[in-house]
C-alpha cells in the first residue's frame, strides 16, 4: 500500500564537503532509536559508507574504530554501548536468498540497521523506516553532494525533529561544535555535549509530550502524577535554584516550544565511584546540607521563566501520591505473576491516604522529586553547597521535605547502607533540630519512612514497566535493591497496616 503524504516527512541539505556529511550523520546517530532502519540510498560513490562510518563511530563512542564496507561480506555486526547495529551493502547481493543465508531474518533483537542500495530489496522495506538519499553535483564541485532525509510511517515526526535541532543548534552559534552524545537514562530527553573552542555546553532535547490515555477520571497518568509536559519547569527551577545559590545549570538558550535548551555543562563528576558504584560519605553529607539549606527557606510556588511568563509549581497532593504507589499494583505484581482484585485495591489505597495524611500536612517546599546519583554532580571548584550541581527537577512539586531526603538516602541505583542511611538521617534530624525549635524529629522520621516506602512502591512498577511496555529490561537489575529499601522502610512501627497488606498481596521477590 503507498504512503499517503502524511505519513513521510523530509528535508534536504548541501553538503559541501566531507565534513559536513559527518555532520550530517551525527544527526541522524543522535535520532535513531533501537530497532531502527535506515537505508542509504544514492549514486554510487556518493558517499554511503562515509557516512555509515561516522555514525557508528559516534554511537560507539570511538573515533578510531575499524568500520570497513561490507561489500563483499554484505554484513557487519557491532555491539554497541546503546544497542547492537548491523551494517549492510547491498551492491553485490545476488538475490533475497542470500540474505537469508547471511542470518538477515535473525538479526539480534533491537538491533539497528544500516542498509545500503536498498533498491535490491525494495519489496521488503517495512513502511517505518528512514531513508538518506545522497547524490553527486559533479558540476558544483568534486566533494559536493545534495541529501535528502525522509522519515516514512511511525518514524516522519523524528526526522521533523533532526530538521528542527539542526536549525537551533545553527541559531545558537554550535554548528561547527564537536557533539558527543551521552548516555541517556529512562527518559524521553536527550542531551548531547557541544564543544567549541574552549567553550562546553550542553544541548537538551526534550519534545513536548502528548498526553497518554485516561487512566482516572478524564485524566492521563502524568497529569495526575504533576509530570512536565514541556521544558518550561526546567527553565523555571533552573532559575529559582540558581537565584537561592544552588548550583542548578544556567540556561544560555532556549527554545520553549520546539523543547531545545542550550546550558550549562556541568561535568560528569558524581557522588559515587567504583564499580558497582559506592557513595563518597562526604559528598553525601554534602548533598545532606543542600537539602537542609533548601528546606529552611521559605520558597515561592511560582518562578519566572521568560518575560510575561511564569511557571506555577504544583502540589505533591494525595492523588499524585496514590497513582505513583498503585504502579506497584498496575505493573510490578503483574511482573509477579500476581492479580490486584477491587476489594483489595481499595484497601491499599485506603491505607496509603491514612499514611499519607501527615506527609500532605507538612509545611511545603521545593520537593525537586529526583534527588539521587544519577541527577547529583560533584563540582569542586566550587566552594560549599554550591559543591552540588543539581539536575532533572523539571518535575518538582510542592510537598514534603522528608521525600528527597529519601531519593537520597535509598538510591535505587546505588547500594547505601543501613548504617549509612541512619548516619544520614541523622545528620538531617539534628540540623532541622537546630535550625527550627518547633521541628518534630519523630514526626518527620515517621513522614520518611512512609514517603521512602512510597518511593520505593512507585520504582519498583516503573522498573517492571520499563521492562514489560518499553523494552528496557537493563532496569531489572536493581529491583532486588529497591526491594530490601522497602522492607526497610516498612519495619517502621507506623506501617504495620501497610507491612501487613505488603505481605499478604505481594509475593516474595525471590519469585521473579
Amino acid at each position: 500500500m503507498a504512503l499517503t503524504k502524511s505519513e513521510t516527512s523530509s528535508f534536504s541539505v548541501a553538503l559541501p564537503d566531507e565534513h559536513a556529511t559527518r555532520r550530517l550523520a551525527i544527526d541522524i546517530a543522535n535520532t535513531v532509536e533501537p530497532g531502527d532502519l535506515v537505508t542509504l540510498s544514492g549514486d554510487l560513490g556518493a558517499g554511503k559508507t562515509t557516512l555509515a562510518r561516522t555514525l557508528i563511530r559516534y554511537l560507539a563512542d570511538d573515533p578510531a574504530l575499524e568500520v570497513p564496507s561490507p561489500t563483499f561480506t554484505l554484513m557487519q555486526l557491532y555491539e554497541l554501548p546503546q544497542f547492537p547495529l548491523v551494517h549492510v551493502d547491498l551492491y553485490r547481493l545476488s538475490g533475497p536468498a542470500e540474505l537469508a543465508e547471511l542470518g538477515f531474518d535473525d538479526l539480534p533483537e533491537r538491533a539497528v540497521v544500516l542498509l545500503e542500495w536498498p533498491d535490491r530489496v525494495d519489496h521488503l522495506l517495512p513502511p517505518d523506516r528512514f531513508d538518506v538519499s545522497l547524490t553527486l553535483a559533479p558540476k558544483l564541485k568534486l566533494e559536493f553532494r545534495h541529501a535528502r532525509v525522509t522519515g516514512y510511517g511511525a518514524l516522519a515526526p523524528r526526522v521533523d525533529r533532526m530538521a528542527a535541532v539542526r536549525h537551533f543548534i545553527a541559531e545558537s552559534g554550535y554548528s561547527e561544535a564537536l557533539r558527543t552524545r551521552l548516555r541517556a537514562d529512562a527518559s524521553t530527553r536527550s542531551y548531547e555535549r557541544l564543544a567549541l573552542g574552549d567553550k562546553r555546553v550542553l544541548l537538551m532535547s526534550s519534545p513536548p509530550r502528548p498526553d497518554g490515555p485516561p487512566v482516572r477520571g478524564d485524566k492521563p497518568y502524568s497529569a495526575i502524577a504533576h509530570l512536565a509536559d514541556n521544558v518550561v519547569p526546567f527553565v523555571g527551577m533552573a532559575n529559582g535554584l540558581r537565584q537561592y545559590g544552588f548550583s542548578a545549570p544556567a540556561i544560555y538558550q532556549a527554545d520553549l516550544g520546539q523543547g531545545f535548551l542550550i546550558i550549562e555543562d556541568l561535568g560528569e563528576e558524581r557522588l559515587v565511584a567504583g564499580d558497582p558504584p559506592a557513595p563518597i560519605t562526604e559528598r553525601y553529607e554534602v548533598a545532606v546540607d543542600v537539602l537542609l539549606a533548601l528546606h529552611e527557606r521559605q520558597l515561592p510556588d511560582t518562578l519566572p521563566v521568560a518575560p510575561q511568563l511564569d511557571y506555577r509549581i504544583p502540589a505533591y497532593d494525595t492523588d499524585a501520591f496514590l497513582i505513583e504507589a498503585e504502579l506497584l499494583l498496575d505493573w510490578f505484581l503483574p511482573r509477579l505473576n500476581a492479580a490486584t482484585p477491587d476489594t483489595e485495591r481499595d484497601s491499599f489505597r485506603a491505607i496509603w491516604r491514612e499514611l499519607l495524611q501527615p506527609a500532605i500536612d507538612a509545611p511545603p517546599t521545593w520537593v525537586l522529586r529526583d534527588f539521587h546519583s544519577p541527577n547529583l554532580l560533584w563540582l569542586p571548584q566550587r566552594s560549599e553547597l554550591a559543591q552540588i550541581g543539581l539536575l532533572d527537577f523539571q518535575d518538582a512539586v510542592m510537598g514534603p521535605p522528608a521525600y528527597d531526603l529519601a531519593s537520597l538516602l535509598q538510591d535505587a541505583r546505588v547500594d547505601i547502607s543501613e548504617e549509612t542511611e541512619l548516619a544520614l538521617l541523622g545528620q538531617y534530624v539534628r540540623g532541622r533540630s537546630r535550625r527550627a525549635a518547633d521541628f518534630d524529629a519523630a514526626q518527620f522520621i515517621t513522614i520518611y519512612a512512609t514517603l521512602a516506602a512510597q518511593r520505593a512502591s512507585k520504582i519498583l512498577g516503573i522498573f517492571a514497566r520499563l521492562d514489560m511496555r518499553d523494552g528496557k529490561p537493563q532496569y531489572l537489575r536493581h529491583l532486588p535493591r529497591v526491594w530490601g529499601y522497602l522492607q526497610r522502610a516498612l519495619s517502621h512501627p507506623a506501617l504495620e497496616a501497610l507491612n501487613a497488606w505488603y505481605i499478604a498481596h505481594v509475593p516474595s521477590l525471590n519469585t521473579i
